[in-house]
């Protein structure tokens, strides 16, 4: 359909963009993006690989689970990245990965701890991990599901100031205004996990970064005052 073929070539050159960040292996992970007017969201196909993928292969979904257009299966994550659509107001695109830093985070299920300045510049606080789910839900509607523990755990949180977050035993979702947004998103998250990982070897005792510092560094970037780059919104 001619009307979505902006969110599909946006959806395209997202999820084809994913293996150069080192992001991905095989054909882990997914971008999709979302029409926030339409109510349609553009999503990668299951299982194919990121250098065969073409524009027409995306697939258009509406937000009650609907497939609008294209002729593959879409991602098995779907039920995941329309649930996040319906809830987290702000959000236009979402970027799933089994990056290997954030992802062994969720496996040991620990969030990311803020121990310095460069995760401060791109997250609000930890990186927030979900509870397990339960075998009920597991054997339900399992990628629902996993959408709703990722609500659940944003209970009393801002999720445009912390974008992404850790599906226990899972692997990283993250978000943005855009698709450039999500991928940046991702690509800090897993560079903050591994600068985590790595302090941690170093000093298994590191302490969280000050408030006062966390706050200068989030907030020069994020905050009504902020001051970093050249102006306007990436």
């Amino acid at each position: 359909m001619k009307i979505y073929q902006g969110i599909r070539n946006d959806c395209w050159e997202a999820n084809r963009a994913l293996p150069a960040t080192e992001l991905v292996d095989l054909t882990f992970g997914n971008v999709s993006i979302l029409d926030p007017v339409k109510g349609i969201f553009a999503i990668k196909p299951s299982g194919v690989p990121y250098d065969e993928l073409q524009p027409a292969d995306i697939v258009l979904v509406d937000l009650d689970g609907k497939i609008v257009d294209g002729k593959l299966k879409p991602s098995s994550d779907t039920p995941t990245h329309r649930c996040l659509y319906r809830k987290l107001t702000g959000v236009h695109a979402i970027v799933h990965t089994h990056s290997r830093f954030a992802t062994s985070f969720a496996q040991a299920g620990r969030e990311i701890p803020n121990l310095g300045t460069t995760h401060a510049d791109h997250f609000d606080g930890p990186v927030p991990i979900t509870r397990e789910l339960t075998p009920a839900e597991i054997g339900g509607d399992y990628e629902r599901e996993t959408g709703q523990v990722i609500v659940e755990r944003f209970k009393g949180l801002n999720h445009l100031h912390m974008p992404a977050v850790l599906v226990r035993n899972h692997a990283p979702f993250v978000w943005g205004h855009n698709g450039p947004a999500a991928l940046e998103t991702a690509l800090a998250l897993e560079i903050c996990a591994q600068m985590a990982w790595q302090t941690l070897l170093l000093n298994p005792a590191a302490a969280p970064i000050p408030r006062a510092l966390h706050e200068k560094h989030f907030q020069r970037k994020h905050g009504v005052t902020a001051y970093y780059g050249q102006g306007g919104k990436k």
